[in-house]
């Protein structure tokens, strides 16, 4: 008779994978950017937590693509506030809106 083998068990996330890729996504597509620069931070300190786990600690793709998420959506967000700035200063209107 033959015992079957373990099943190997998934690593835990490391702490603040799942909250950089939630913070990315509400971010970019629902928030206009503005949770972007959370998700960045959190997504770098998970990557950094799973550096430092010595394998202990899984989740660095969902920390990866969170903070890329974040990148993007803070880029994003600092182009458009300097074209509001921009438009501002030229006085015109921002939302090209005809009055």
């Amino acid at each position: 008779m033959t015992t079957p083998q373990p099943q190997a068990q998934p690593l835990p996330n490391a702490p603040n994978a799942v909250l950089s890729l939630v913070l990315g996504i509400v971010g970019l597509f629902f928030c206009g950017g503005l949770l972007c620069p959370f998700a960045w931070y959190f997504g770098k300190q998970a990557e950094d937590a799973v550096d430092a786990s010595g394998g202990a600690l899984g989740g660095r793709s969902l920390a990866s693509a969170g903070k890329i998420l974040g990148i993007i959506g803070t880029i994003l967000f600092l182009l458009w506030l300097i074209v509001v700035i921009i438009a501002l200063i030229a006085g015109t209107s921002v939302w090209f809106v005809n009055d």
